[in-house]
């Protein structure tokens, strides 16, 4: 399939309107229905309905491949560009709110970074598309396991750091005294779900191996100390890092004591680090 043909059908698809996607892309909105038209006929099936407009069936399906692929595609420009640029006095990292830890923080150069906080799912495509040089990941694991991350192209991982999880409750919550709690123990517990901020309630499910953990607010932003907040108001228990949860005010943070988890915090790179790029990396593997 061709790329061009397949990035204006994407954007018709999302927009619902090819005058729209014209405007976007910067095409005629003639070029648009062409573009979209040439793909219909190259894989033998409608893919839009025109009024209204909205995907097919089998649109659908080519949806669900589109973004992987076109993703894909950027990151092997990414990967090109980067293996004939050259090296950049500048850094610039990708990290998950709750991957910025103080190790992290220390080993930063003293001038020259920008730093872009995304949520974690987004960071590995940013370091793979060229949207930053490096990536910092986290999230639950058992003691040494590496993380999954989702498969966006040829990525190098190297783990820096590790450390026990604490539930943060309000500090007038009756489990607040405790010295450890089971997660088995909180499975009917009223939780916030923060993807992008804290440690997500699907990997909570994962360890525990049930429907569980409910969330009662949802907070969709990468502001820690605004979900922070919110549990300590009691909205909602929280999972975080023990650095990340220690010393909230108005909140206890209790040790999660089983099943034997840890926050583990990955550092992501697409080729050959130069420049500043290195020298972190470099920093960052020393220290862990």
């Amino acid at each position: 399939m061709d790329p061009h043909l397949l990035r204006t059908y994407v954007a018709v698809a999302r927009l619902a309107s090819f005058s729209e996607a014209a405007r976007e892309l910067g095409y005629t909105q003639s070029a648009v229905s062409q573009h979209v038209a040439a793909l219909e006929q190259d894989l033998g099936a409608p893919l839009l309905t025109r009024r209204p407009v909205a995907p097919t069936a089998a649109g659908e399906r080519l949806l669900e491949h589109a973004g992987p692929l076109l993703l894909r595609l950027d990151a092997a420009r990414a990967d090109v560009a980067r293996t004939v640029a050259a090296p950049e006095h500048g850094l610039t990292l990708a990290v998950a709110p709750t991957a910025l830890g103080p190790r992290v923080v220390a080993a930063l150069p003293a001038a020259g970074v920008t730093l872009r906080m995304l949520s974690r799912d987004e960071v590995p495509a940013a370091v793979a598309t060229g949207g930053a040089d490096l990536g910092l990941v986290d999230g639950l694991a058992a003691p040494s396991d590496p993380l999954r991350l989702p498969d966006v192209a040829p990525l190098t991982t190297h783990g820096v750091g590790e450390e026990p999880v604490c539930v943060l409750l309000p500090a007038s919550h009756p489990l607040a005294r405790r010295t450890g709690l089971r997660l088995g123990d909180l499975v009917d517990a009223r939780w916030l779900d923060a993807p992008g901020a804290g440690l997500p309630l699907a990997h909570l499910r994962a360890a525990h191996g049930s429907a569980g953990f409910r969330p009662a607010l949802r907070y969709e932003g990468t502001d820690l100390r605004a979900l922070t907040a919110l549990a300590a108001a009691g909205h909602g228990l929280l999972l975080l890092p023990r650095t990340a949860a220690v010393g909230v005010p108005g909140t206890a943070a209790v040790p999660l004591v089983a099943p034997r988890l840890v926050h583990r915090t990955e550092l992501v790179h697409a080729g050959s680090p130069r420049g500043a790029a290195a020298a972190l990396v470099d920093k960052l593997l020393e220290r862990s």
